[in-house]
């Protein structure tokens, strides 16, 4: 279907990187986007690639999946990592950036190129004669819900994903909590709340009988359900009384000044913006009432006066039985010229949905010309994503991109986990280079 235009729908990361790829490729892209006219409710300004959970885009090592999907990305001209190197803070070893300033260097790109027009709408359809990618995010509109309901022949899940709570710096008391990043790599860049056993005992209870919030009516409903890569610091402290031990609240790597020895638990904050003016609760996704929150979060050591800028929320994500319907592409099987990208495919977090956007914006930009598809080998991270959604078998769930869904090497390297990591990261950043050579340089 030789077109010399494409359609996105959605200004989400997904939508920008594919709108972005298309473009590279020389193709007029018409990107629809409803904000400002009209918001989710998780969203609450009119920029693009709105960062709603976390300010987190995780680890930068190649000895960590999404590192090395990052650096794929990279490689490939990814927009998204562009602006998120261009508005980092400092997070240790972790890349983390100013929201504000990373969705508006992204708007301002997107909007500034000359094959990419932006049309403030919201789309209710896809036209059956032209290229489309659907980008409309874990929050698609009740109008567009509808018509892939009926698209796709089937329902859409759901689940439940969680945002962790914003708290003002001026407000953190610096004589009881420490700078350090864990293992001190990188900058010591995250404030850190030590807690003795009975702090922890006492701080327990209150969060596992703290009360909840009511879901929202667009919320409510069957087929509830949490993502486990994101769920809400309660939840995950009803499953036993050293759950939080194991997880956001780990005390591993990072030693009290004072003695040198790890405290009984430890709770990390997080930079959220440039100035050091706000700090996030790292792992306290949560959907706590207001009020309890404040309560109970004020029970941490150093934060016993602490004002929250924005407290925790949870919002719904939407996602489609992929493996049944989409390709390696992203690609809608029955329909080739219909493509989705970002968390509605079923993969889960910002960098995920971004590197399905380069996937979908480079076959719907090839459709377009009249070329064949590409399709990243699962020797790649991005590959092994797009693997995943098209080819999972048994219960699909949404997935974060690790070592486990990308193809082991055919030889044994001796040594650390890590070093087998380096050697599969080699492999695929190789991998990358020919691809991008091929696609964008040929």
């Amino acid at each position: 279907m030789k077109k010399d235009y494409i359609n996105v729908i959605g200004a989400g990361l997904a939508g920008c990187e594919a709108a972005f790829a298309a473009a590279r490729l020389g193709i007029r892209v018409r990107l629809f986007e409803m904000k400002p006219k009209k918001y989710s409710p998780a969203h609450t300004n009119e920029n693009f690639a709105e960062l709603v959970c976390s300010n987190s885009l995780r680890s930068n090592q190649l000895t960590n999946a999404v590192g090395l999907l990052k650096e794929e990305m990279r490689r490939l001209g990814s927009v998204v990592m562009e602006a998120a190197y261009a508005c980092e803070v400092p997070a240790g070893s972790a890349l983390a950036v100013d929201r504000k300033l990373f969705s508006a260097y992204i708007t301002e790109k997107i909007r500034s190129h000359p094959l990419i027009s932006v049309e403030c709408e919201e789309k209710s359809g896809i036209p059956d004669d032209e290229i489309t990618i659907v980008a409309t995010g874990p929050l698609t509109s009740d109008a567009m819900s509808g018509y892939l309901r009926s698209l796709l022949g089937s329902d859409s899940l759901s689940f439940f994903d969680a945002a962790a709570p914003i708290i003002d710096a001026s407000t953190i008391d610096r004589s009881v909590v420490f700078e350090a990043s864990r293992y001190n790599k990188g900058e010591a860049c995250y404030l850190n709340c030590p807690m003795d056993k009975e702090q922890y005992e006492r701080f327990y209870d209150a969060l596992v009988n703290a009360e909840e919030a009511q879901l929202h009516d667009f919320e409510a409903g069957s087929g509830f359900a949490v993502f486990e890569g994101c769920m809400p610091v309660e939840v995950m402290a009803k499953r036993g009384k050293d759950t939080l031990l194991y997880g956001p609240l780990k005390p591993v790597g990072l030693p009290l000044p004072s003695t040198g020895r790890d405290a009984y638990a430890v709770v990390q904050l997080r930079k959220e913006n440039k100035e050091g003016t706000m700090y996030n609760m790292v792992g306290f996704q949560t959907h706590l009432l207001f009020g309890e929150q404040r309560r109970v979060f004020r029970m941490i050591p150093g934060l016993e006066n602490a004002e929250f800028l924005r407290y925790g929320v949870m919002h719904r994500n939407t996602f489609i039985n992929s493996p049944a319907l989409l390709s390696e592409t992203y690609a809608l099987r029955k329909s080739p010229n219909i493509f989705f990208a970002g968390q509605m495919t079923g993969v889960e977090g910002y960098i995920e949905s971004a590197s399905s956007g380069i996937v979908a914006g480079i076959n719907a930009a090839r459709l377009s010309l009249g070329l064949s598809p590409v399709i990243f080998p699962d020797t790649t991270a991005v590959g092994a994503l797009a693997h995943y959604i098209s080819s999972c078998t048994g219960d699909f769930q949404p997935m974060n991109v690790n070592f486990g869904i990308i193809a082991p090497l055919d030889h044994k390297v001796k040594g650390k986990k890590s070093f087998r990591n380096e050697k599969i990261s080699e492999r695929a950043l190789g991998i990358t280079e020919e691809m991008n050579e091929k696609i964008f340089c040929s």
